[in-house]
């Protein structure tokens, strides 16, 4: 199978502000791909490209296609979830379902009724009528019923609590996802979704900082948690990271060979927050 997302030297520019830096990127078919970043890092610009809503300048394949030229037959094969309702609010619910069965040619109504029969939205509800969590329920529905092959997530919980946000990533695994699907999700709130993911990217200032497989990421990456007698000999090993916890120093190493590491201390499997703000680090400055 041919990668879905293929970019060489994918670049963007705002005027004199480099948006993205030479980005080159592949993301093979049925994966699920966290894209996370700090704010102006380029996500959204990169999605822009993927979606064909911005020029660019380098290549960039999508499903075989130019977003530039061939947009219109690539969003017969894609979906895509912002973080804001992009509903009007006078619409019901049941006009929103005709719209998206009259344009869209992948879309199955019987799929789409059979999701918003486990929520509380009735056809008759006005979009203004419904809850945020409840928006996103039907953002959710409408998109799962359609037959995508790449599905793309711009903090799509944005603004949820954290009931909302459990259960639309339960239904998105459990109910939409396949080996023949890809999804791409941005997200600040990486803890939430790194049980999902199969693949990580990491993008600052432009340029991708990190980009690997979750299982990649599990052999390269490791932390320590080491007392503080053994804290100089941690440092000489050179960790990308150290920080305090209850007196004790926790360092994170990349590429450190595991058995001299055990020496210093309990080894654990950083989190992608962890990482994410090891690779960071410096960014907020």
């Amino acid at each position: 199978m041919s990668a879905v997302i293929q970019a060489n030297g994918l670049s963007k520019r705002y005027g004199r502000s480099v948006a993205l830096d030479a980005v080159d990127l592949t993301i093979e078919p049925g994966r699920i791909v966290g894209l996370i970043g700090p704010n102006g890092a380029g996500k959204t610009t990169a999605l822009k490209a993927i979606l064909g809503l911005t020029e660019f300048d380098g290549r960039l394949s999508v499903l075989g296609l130019d977003p530039r030229r061939q947009r219109s037959e690539l969003m017969k094969q894609v979906c895509f979830i912002a973080d804001v309702a992009v509903l009007p609010r006078w619409i019901r619910v049941s006009e929103a379902v005709d719209f998206v069965a009259g344009v869209h040619p992948r879309f199955s109504r019987e799929k789409c009724q059979a999701f918003l029969s486990h929520t509380k939205i009735t056809p008759k509800m006005r979009v203004r009528e419904l809850s945020k969590g409840m928006i996103v329920q039907l953002h959710l529905a409408l998109v799962m019923a359609i037959d995508a092959r790449l599905l793309v997530l711009d903090e799509p919980t944005l603004g949820l609590d954290i009931l909302y946000r459990k259960a639309f990533y339960e239904t998105l695994l459990n109910d939409y996802f396949d080996e023949n699907k890809t999804i791409i999700v941005t997200t600040h709130q990486v803890e939430e979704i790194e049980h999902i993911l199969t693949d990580l990217v990491f993008i600052r200032d432009g340029k991708i900082a990190l980009a690997a497989t979750m299982d990649e990421v599990g052999e390269r990456y490791c932390e320590v948690m080491v007392n503080p007698d053994k804290a100089d000999q941690a440092r000489a090993l050179g960790p990308i990271n150290e920080r305090q916890i209850f007196g004790k120093s926790i360092f994170l190493f990349d590429g450190v060979d595991r058995a001299r590491l055990s020496a210093l201390g309990d080894l654990h499997k950083p989190s992608v927050a962890d990482l994410f703000v090891a690779t960071m680090k410096g960014t907020y400055a």
